[in-house]
C-alpha cells in the first residue's frame, strides 16, 4: 500500500442534476492497492459519485485526482486510457459472443501483445479457461461475474470499479462474487466497490465510505464501520 499521494481523490465535489444538488461536498481517497467500499442505500447518490468519478457526469465545484493528475474536465476515455475500469451492475456481458471474446473486448484499446494477461485471468478464474469457447450467457451468475471482471482486467486497470456487484445474484453467489473481489485485490489491484450489501462489502474491505442523501455521513477502516451502530442509521437514511 502506498503512503504518497492517493490513487484517486475526491475533493468536495458537488454534482448537479439540472438545480437538484446531488453530491454535497463529497471527499475520498483510495491509495495504491486497497479495497474501499461505499456503501448507501437507493438515491443516497452512489451511482453519480461513479459516473462522476468516470467523468460521465462533471461536478459543478470540486476536484476528481486520478494517478496524480487533475481528470475534472477530462473525458470517460481519457480516465480509462489512464488506468480506470469498470464492472458495470448486472455484468452487461455480450450474451452470445463466447467467454474469450468478451474478454478481448476487454483490451480492445491496447495494441500490445495482450495473451499474457488473458493467462493471467484464466489463473485467476480457471473455469473461464474451460468455458472460454461457451457463449457468455449460458453461464451461471457466478461464472458471469468473473467474466465481466476478467474483462475489466484485460485493460490491465491500476483502478476497478464495481457497480453493485451483487445485484441480482442469489446469497451463495454473493459470498463466492465478493470472494473473488478479494482475489483479485489481492493479485494488485486497486478496487473501489459501490454496494448497498454492507455486510459483505465491509468483511473484504480495508476503508468505507456511508453516503446518506449525497453527502458522506461515516468514513472509517472497514473493522471499525461494521461495528458502529449509527451505520444502519446513516445507511439508511433516517
Amino acid at each position: 500500500m502506498s503512503n504518497g499521494a492517493p490513487l484517486l481523490a475526491l475533493k468536495d465535489v458537488n454534482t448537479y442534476y439540472g438545480q437538484i444538488h446531488i453530491l454535497q461536498g463529497i471527499s475520498m481517497e483510495i491509495r495504491a492497492g486497497e479495497l474501499v467500499c461505499l456503501l448507501g442505500g437507493n438515491a443516497s447518490g452512489k451511482s453519480t459519485t461513479l459516473k462522476t468519478i468516470l467523468g460521465i457526469v462533471q461536478p459543478r465545484s470540486g476536484t476528481v485526482e486520478f494517478d496524480g493528475v487533475d481528470v475534472t474536465e477530462r473525458s470517460t476515455s481519457y480516465r480509462i486510457g489512464r488506468g480506470m475500469a469498470i464492472v458495470p451492475e448486472n455484468r452487461r456481458l455480450f450474451a452470445p459472443m463466447t467467454v474469450l471474446e468478451n474478454l478481448e473486448m476487454g483490451a480492445y484499446l491496447r495494441e500490445d501483445d495482450f495473451s499474457a494477461d488473458l493467462d493471467d485471468v484464466y489463473r485467476l478464474f480457471p473455469v473461464l479457461a474451460e468455458r472460454s469457447e461457451q457463449p457468455a450467457g449460458t453461464l451461471s451468475g457466478g461464472e458471469q461475474q468473473m467474466v465481466a471482471m476478467g474483462r475489466a482486467l484485460m485493460s490491465r486497470p491500476k483502478l476497478l470499479l464495481m457497480d453493485e456487484p451483487s445485484m441480482g445474484l442469489a446469497p451463495i453467489l454473493v459470498e463466492q462474487s465478493f470472494e473473488i473481489i478479494k482475489r483479485v485485490n489481492d493479485s494488485g489491484v486497486s478496487i473501489l466497490v459501490v454496494e448497498q450489501n454492507a455486510n459483505m462489502a465491509l468483511s473484504i474491505a480495508d476503508h468505507g465510505y456511508v453516503l446518506a442523501t449525497g453527502r458522506i455521513v461515516l468514513a472509517d477502516r472497514a473493522a471499525a464501520l461494521a461495528e458502529h451502530e449509527d451505520l444502519k442509521k446513516a445507511y439508511l437514511g433516517r
